[in-house]
């Protein structure tokens, strides 16, 4: 069997750092060889000829035309998206406690259904025939796939720490990258989930350990919060980091109630938490960020911290939103993604960089303020970098990690090579992704999911949400956030 294959697209946009229009391929295509791309250039006849001789795969339907040998998709062919944040248990409570602040939301359904699934496991697994932790961690993979979402880093926080297996099953069957920041917390939470810092240790120690061959998962610590995760835990865990290289992963400041709560408690901001007990620098990644003081983003700037902006759970919870423009004028490195579906109500990565510079320009009063060729490196090469997967740009010796966007949908109607950039981010809904290519393989064929069951999925996702439906219906609220204490 011929592990070449061959993907042609009416244009193909590589985002070679550093990143600019002249880069958008007209007429373009993309050859792979199992996992790694081989080739990304105009289409020429001596490329059909080429693909005729050798019996290269090509993959597209919906095609413009045939033109000799290669079929042309409708589309534009861009690296598979990647998202530096978001939760993957949490598609299942999309519209629960809407409407309501960070901490009131989080009480109210992400703590509520976690205590529910802890409560209930054994029942659901009878009924669904699996571990319903598997089940919404697929359902998560639905949710990345088909807004073209290939690689990713979840926040696996709270009773999902006890489910690293099932993720990694999940990742396995969607094939998918997938970066798995594992939760801890010794205070101001549930005190069924609190640990010790030999515990939090040991636990991120083990499935390190257990996962360390699979080239499509990697483990690091993922402590929950600064409020949530005393002095001694948090050193134990960078330390664990700093000694096996890899990332650390944290919330910060993400709502202002709390982060003035924990300023009042402990008498310095999260980041000023942070920085005193020496877990800040430039393989720490903090989530939100959006309530800074001025020594805040200095020490941000000068530790070399990482930021991840959220502006979908930003808006939608009523949290604010982070100085961006004044974080990357400082040098602040900053992407962004969408967080959890529960709390963005969905994985469209599209829409969460529309959001982000709309808002940006409307504050600013200023229209030229993350224009279109900024915001797609914060969703491709920029969070590849950041989380140092072999991805986000179409270059021989990267994965093969393609999203291609149907060009063919009214609302991109006319797309041209001088607006196509343009109307990717103001006029795409985010819901034209009619390929995804992970790691070489075929994941969406013309809309249609390959790997994954998805009606099956959906029906027992189905089932649990109408069991916890039921079991929240007059369920007193366990308070467990610092905010509310």
């Amino acid at each position: 069997m011929n592990e070449k294959k061959i993907l042609r697209a009416k244009y193909v946009i590589p985002v070679k750092e550093p990143f600019d229009k002249e880069q958008i391929i007209e007429d373009g295509y993309i050859l792979w060889e199992g996992k790694k791309i081989k080739e990304v250039a105009e289409y020429t006849s001596e490329v059909g000829e080429k693909v005729a001789k050798e019996g290269i795969e090509v993959v597209g339907q919906g095609i413009i035309e045939e033109r000799e040998e290669v079929k042309m998709l409708k589309g534009v062919a861009l690296p598979g998206f990647v998202k530096a944040h978001g939760h993957d248990h949490e598609s299942i409570i999309i519209g629960v406690a809407n409407d309501k602040p960070l901490t009131e939301w989080l009480d109210g359904a992400v703590n509520l259904y976690m205590g529910f699934l802890y409560e209930n496991e054994e029942v659901l697994e009878e009924k669904l025939g699996e571990s319903p932790y598997l089940t919404m961690y697929l359902k998560a993979r639905l949710d990345d796939l088909q807004h073209g979402i290939t690689s990713n880093m979840v926040h696996h926080c709270n009773f999902n720490k006890y489910h690293v297996k099932e993720i990694a099953e999940a990742n396995k069957r969607a094939g998918t990258k997938m970066i798995v920041a594992v939760g801890s917390q010794d205070r101001h939470y549930d005190d069924r989930i609190l640990d010790t810092p030999e515990e939090a240790v040991k636990r991120v120690d083990e499935y390190y350990e257990e996962f360390k061959e699979d080239e499509n998962l990697r483990i690091i610590p993922g402590p929950d919060q600064f409020f949530s995760n005393g002095p001694e835990l948090l050193k134990a865990l960078k330390k664990w980091a700093r000694e096996k290289e890899t990332l650390f992963h944290i919330h910060s400041s993400e709502e202002g109630n709390t982060t003035a709560w924990f300023k009042e408690t402990y008498g310095m901001t999260p980041i000023e938490y942070g920085k005193s007990i020496g877990v800040l620098d430039s393989s720490t990644i903090v989530a939100h960020q959006v309530h800074n003081t001025e020594e805040d983003l200095k020490d941000l700037a000068e530790t070399g911290t990482q930021v991840v902006h959220n502006p979908l759970a930003n808006t939608i919870l009523g949290s604010g939103m982070p100085p961006v423009i004044k974080m990357q004028k400082m040098g602040i490195p900053l992407v962004i993604s969408t967080d959890g579906s529960g709390s963005a109500d969905n994985q469209n990565i599209i829409s969460a960089a529309r959001s982000a510079a709309q808002y940006q320009k409307a504050y600013h009063k200023d229209a030229s303020l993350m224009p279109a060729k900024e915001l797609l490196p914060m969703i491709t090469s920029k969070p590849a970098e950041m989380l140092r997967f072999n991805t986000g740009s179409l270059e021989k010796g990267k994965d093969a990690d393609i999203t291609v966007i149907d060009l063919t949908r009214p609302n991109l109607i006319p797309t041209r090579k001088d607006n196509l950039l343009d109307n990717l981010f103001w006029a795409a809904s985010g819901n034209e992704i009619s390929y995804v290519i992970a790691n070489g393989e075929i994941i969406i064929e013309n809309y249609q999911q390959k790997k994954l069951d998805q009606e099956k999925i959906c029906d027992q996702i189905m089932i649990i949400s109408e069991m916890f439906d039921e079991y929240r219906k007059d369920r007193e609220v366990r308070r467990q956030t610092g905010a509310t204490e």
